[in-house]
């Protein structure tokens, strides 16, 4: 088992990766373990259903950096944890999976994210069982081949993981 997740902690080294669904429950887990057991991640790409930049970096200090997991984070970094974070490692993406390259409008971002990123974590789905037919759809079933064809983009991809509800 030690052995495993020294391999782990190795192939997060220095790699770029994509997390959508960044403020669920299991991909704020994900992202804090991944900021806690290798400080030398290069970038994480942070997906946020938001209508612009601005509104994403929000989401990522209200929704994901200022909770309570992060508190051993804070412990290490102090207050200035988020602007760390955000300068340093986590980008902030508004975005959305329900359309074809994530709804990411700006084409310099694309280009970066299919340049630099080595892993795709989807996370990203709607767990409201009563959810509209179409949303649902669009979200659980659309969602991931938009994921998919996104990463298949990507030039540098050697991992590609997708968790689903079901």
């Amino acid at each position: 088992m030690e052995q495993q997740l020294g391999s782990i902690v190795g192939f997060l080294e220095n790699k770029t990766i994509l997390v959508t669904g960044a403020t669920g429950f299991v991909a704020k887990v994900l992202v804090e373990k991944i900021l806690r057991i290798q400080p030398n991640v290069k970038k994480l790409f942070l997906l946020l259903r938001a209508k612009d930049s601005a509104s994403a970096a929000t989401r990522l200090y209200d929704e994901i950096l200022s909770k309570e997991l992060f508190s051993v984070l804070r412990g290490k970094y102090g207050s200035d944890l988020s602007n760390l974070m955000s300068e340093r490692v986590t980008v902030p993406v508004a975005g959305d999976i329900s359309y074809q390259d994530l709804g990411i409008t700006d084409a310099q971002l694309k280009n970066e994210m299919w340049n630099e990123i080595d892993a795709v974590v989807n996370l990203a789905a709607t767990v409201n069982f009563d959810e509209r037919y179409d949303v649902a759809l669009a979200i659980n079933t659309m969602g991931p081949k938009h994921i998919l064809d996104f990463s298949k983009k990507c030039t540098n991809l050697k991992a590609f993981i997708h968790v689903s509800t079901g």
